[in-house]
């Protein structure tokens, strides 16, 4: 039998908050709230920085944790000594000062946040530190030992409110730290903001070869990645004549950063070793300098355009899901009342992913709240549209005739705000199809997607969906082993898998049919036409122990599913080799 006690833990706590805030609003509400808005991402930013986790806002303050305590003492310098630059350039009635406090302690970690003493005299401590400075406990002061070079000063043992024994407590003298590692900003440095859209710079590749013509090749490379990435409209991508500065120059990515605006850097180098060629690429956050992903190519030189080409696609197609990736870690930083439309709707994709109906649901309310925030922002329509279309394109549900008119209503809405971003035009494509059958129309706006993005897994998927729907198996596989090609590790795969399981079906190899119908079950339980295509397939292949239990599986996941129902969902009139898949799945035992 349990005590029923909460686990604790030992902590660093980090507590800040703005010192008169209430005054300073009184003077200009709004201006305060723009400049305390800005410093309390910059926070988070550092926090995140220095290894650290934000538990939660209130109000003007801020509390976090860390692991190391030389961590939370070095974040808590650099914040007071970046947002003490940042003020110089505002007037006097606009500036912001933090008071910060730290202590080390055991907390309770519940539902996301922590609790305890250990939080509470952190911050006590914040009271006690003067505008602009830190003030931390003796606890702090001993396990930083020498590991830090500050001053200190003794203030005493305290008297704070709600805790018994007197905290002896210590003043951090700034004036004596010398200049944090992490360089979060130096003075010198221009500083512009980033936008709140993923924004990216792509560094001229390096060229590591002893041969100088082929400075030429890395110079391609470089322009054709920036070409590509600027097709994703989701993307802000910098120009090449800036990004150009900084070729052959020794750069620090936080300061490319820092200068240009941006969030993520990519930067690569080339190396060309008698008829071969090497191009490594790596995707970078600038505000850490921590690696996101990398990879490299090998290839031969028989023709350099096309392996130019080659590698633009695969590090494009691999850069866009890692770094929505990157994008959902950092709107978790957020405080909610400061996210947008976009960060909304980014928080309504993370949900999407989880692949199942409650998530799609809560997806769904957030891309209303982005709508409702943007009415013209048409990625939010377009995404509210895809919650629809998931039962359909998933479960095979009917949607009612109500949830059907807002599914292409939505798309309509989306197509109508913006028809020239790739993505918006796939998502649209797939509702046609799916929702209203208008097959041709799908069609068109696939292919006008393509032409935009060729780099897009998404969009060969959708591509590669319609293929099969329209009874076209080669070109089914084509698209949907390109999608896998640009991108082998995004969440995403179990769709080209399906994909190729059942345009397999259709061409009669139904051992490879079953093959990849498992790897995309494996990749996504909830999965039903995948489920159709692994029964009919063992079927076929006389496998009718492991057919029946396949439809077992089937079942349990709906159990209203039969043939006649299959049939009329979802959309495989015109399958080639129709007769053998629904003949398939008699003989594996489902329902008719």
């Amino acid at each position: 039998m349990t005590s029923g006690l909460l686990p604790r833990r030992l902590a660093a706590i980090f507590y800040a908050d703005v010192a008169g805030y209430s005054r300073l609003t009184g003077a200009d509400e709004d201006a305060t709230h723009r400049t305390l808005s800005t410093y309390l991402d910059l926070i988070s930013a550092a926090v995140v920085a220095h290894r650290g986790a934000v538990m939660h806002y209130a109000g003007d303050a801020v509390l976090a944790k860390f692991d190391a305590v030389v961590d939370a003492l070095g974040c808590a310098v650099e914040v007071q000594r970046e947002i003490t630059l940042r003020n110089r350039k505002l007037t006097q009635e606009r500036r912001l000062e933090f008071r910060i406090g730290l202590n080390l302690g055991d907390v309770i970690e519940d539902r996301g946040d922590i609790y305890g003493d250990g939080v509470n005299v952190a911050a006590r401590l914040e009271a006690l530190a003067d505008p602009g400075g830190i003030c931390i406990s003796e606890s702090v002061r001993t396990a930083v030992g020498g590991r830090i070079q500050l001053g200190y000063e003794l203030l005493g043992e305290k008297r704070v409110k709600n805790i018994a024994d007197p905290v002896k407590a210590f003043r951090v003298v700034l004036d004596e730290a010398p200049e944090p590692k992490s360089d979060l900003l130096t003075p010198e440095s221009p500083t512009l903001d980033r936008p709140d859209k993923p924004s990216i710079a792509v560094l001229p590749f390096d060229n590591l070869s002893t041969d100088p013509e082929q400075e030429y090749f890395a110079d391609g490379v470089t322009e054709d990645i920036i070409t590509a990435l600027s097709n994703v409209q989701s993307f802000f991508v910098i120009a090449r004549n800036s990004t150009f500065t900084y070729k052959g120059k020794a750069v620090d990515v936080k300061r490319v950063g820092r200068e240009l605006g941006v969030h993520y850097v990519v930067e690569g180098s080339v190396r060309k070793a008698a008829q071969r060629v090497r191009v490594t690429a790596q995707l970078l956050d600038a505000s850490t300098g921590q690696h996101i992903w990398a990879d490299r190519y090998d290839g031969a030189l028989d023709d350099i355009f096309d392996l130019q080409d080659q590698i633009t696609a695969t590090v494009v197609g691999a850069i866009e899901p890692y770094l929505n990736r990157a994008e959902f870690e950092r709107i978790k930083q957020k405080r909610p009342d400061s996210l947008d439309a976009y960060n909304v709707t980014l928080r309504g994709l993370q949900a999407m992913n989880e692949l199942n109906p409650g998530s799609t649901a809560r997806a769904l309310k957030l891309f209303y709240q982005a709508i409702e925030a943007d009415p013209n922002y048409a990625r939010a329509h377009v995404c509210a549209s895809w919650c629809y279309r998931r039962h359909v394109q998933l479960r095979g549900m009917t949607l009612t005739e109500e949830e059907r008119s807002e599914c292409i209503r939505l798309a309509n809405v989306a197509l109508k705000a913006d028809d020239t971003d790739p993505y918006i035009l796939w998502q649209v494509a797939l509702t046609r199809c799916l929702v209203e059958n208008d097959l041709e129309s799908a069609t068109a706006l696939i292919d006008q997607s393509l032409a935009l993005n060729a780099n897009s897994t998404r969009a060969w998927s959708t591509s590669g969906i319609l293929r099969c729907i329209l009874g076209e198996p080669e070109s089914a596989i084509e698209h949907a082993e390109r999608a896998i090609r640009l991108s082998p590790l995004d969440p995403s795969m179990w769709v080209p898998h399906g994909i190729i399981a059942n345009a397999k079906f259709q061409l009669g190899a139904y051992e490879a049919a079953g093959s990849y119908a498992r790897k995309s079950i494996r990749l996504h339980s909830y999965n039903l036409p995948a489920y159709h295509t692994l029964a009919a397939s063992y079927a076929r292949l006389g496998r009718l122990a492991e057919a029946h239990d396949t439809v077992g599986k089937l079942l349990e996941l709906d159990p209203e599913t039969t043939i006649s129902r299959i049939e009329q969902n979802f959309p495989v009139t015109r399958y080639k080799n129709l007769r053998s898949f629904l003949q398939g799945l008699h003989e594996a035992g489902l329902p008719e």
